[in-house]
């Protein structure tokens, strides 16, 4: 499956400290096709930097590019479904699910989940489905409105900053594919512990820079794309959980080799992209990760 990404324009930016550390200083990591990326020499975070300026980053989804990616999440909305329901048994969503309807008690109140980047809204639909109490984030409007409109949901087409949820609103927060999208991944992370009830759980998938794909195929991987600004590692995410306030629960990867990748190996390919699926889930090194973090006792 090809990963949509606005095409390459140029877009004012400036030099920003790395959000994980604070560093400023950077060495080159990945050269792509008109931008590039850079680690930070102090914790290894790779990322875009000079960065887009957060308004420049918000056309790319709230332009004339905005119904191309409505268009690219709707035709594959069936196989984005089934691939965050994979994610969600591998985070222990079944099991989490039980035990946050277990502290609920004698309240019998509906468990609460924000999805932030709802995209169409399947995901939060059969969450609904389930009995949840459903909320999104979504900046496209086209997919906003689509979501809204077409499976009756309550969806918030601005920034999660100026949502202005109260705080500690929600048991469980998503954010699928979505933090390597933004200038502030940082501020997501706090505002998502702030507005998580005490001991609620934040479950965040994103493309994994340390996977076998990634070396592999570095600048050709298909998340080095100009719509990421950050690719994280589980080292640097794990990082920006733990110094936000959450405590790391569970971690998974999934993904050793493309189907497009095993396709042009001819008859081996098949084969060897069964071993290193299996391999990339036993051992981590995975193209996808998703990691589970509940809000420390502590901070709440």
């Amino acid at each position: 499956m090809i990963t949509w990404s606005t095409p390459v324009v140029e877009e004012e930016k400036r030099p920003v400290p790395c959000i994980l550390c604070g560093g400023l200083i950077f060495k080159a990591r990945l050269s792509c096709d008109g931008f590039s990326y850079v680690r930070c020499v102090r914790c290894d975070l790779v990322q875009v930097n000079p960065q887009p300026l957060e308004a420049e980053v918000k056309k790319r989804y709230d332009s004339a590019y905005g119904q191309d990616y409505f268009a690219y999440e709707l035709a594959n909305e069936e196989n984005f479904l089934n691939l965050q329901l994979l994610a969600l048994n591998d985070a222990g969503f079944y099991e989490l699910e039980t035990e946050l309807s277990g502290r609920q008690g004698q309240n019998k109140q509906k468990l609460k989940v924000l999805d932030i980047g709802s995209a169409t809204g399947a995901l939060l639909a059969w969450l609904k489905g389930r009995d949840w109490d459903c909320s999104g984030i979504e900046i496209s409007g086209p997919q906003a409105e689509y979501a809204r409109q077409k499976k009756n949901l309550d969806i918030r087409g601005v920034p999660l900053k100026e949502a202005q949820f109260p705080a500690q609103s929600f048991d469980l927060v998503l954010a699928s594919h979505l933090i390597e999208h933004l200038n502030d991944p940082a501020a997501l992370i706090r505002e998502a512990h702030r507005i998580l009830a005490s001991s609620g759980r934040l479950l965040v998938t994103t493309p994994n820079i340390a996977g076998f794909q990634a070396r592999l195929f570095r600048k050709r991987w298909r998340s080095a794309i100009f719509d990421h600004l950050y690719l994280f590692s589980q080292k640097t995410l794990s990082r920006l959980l733990r110094e936000n306030g959450f405590v790391i629960e569970k971690t998974a990867t999934w993904g050793g080799l493309a189907v497009g990748a095993a396709a042009a190996m001819g008859p081996a390919g098949p084969p060897l992209k069964r071993l290193l699926d299996r391999a990339a889930k036993r051992f981590g090194f995975g193209d996808v990760m998703i990691m589970r973090a509940r809000k420390s006792t502590e901070e709440s």
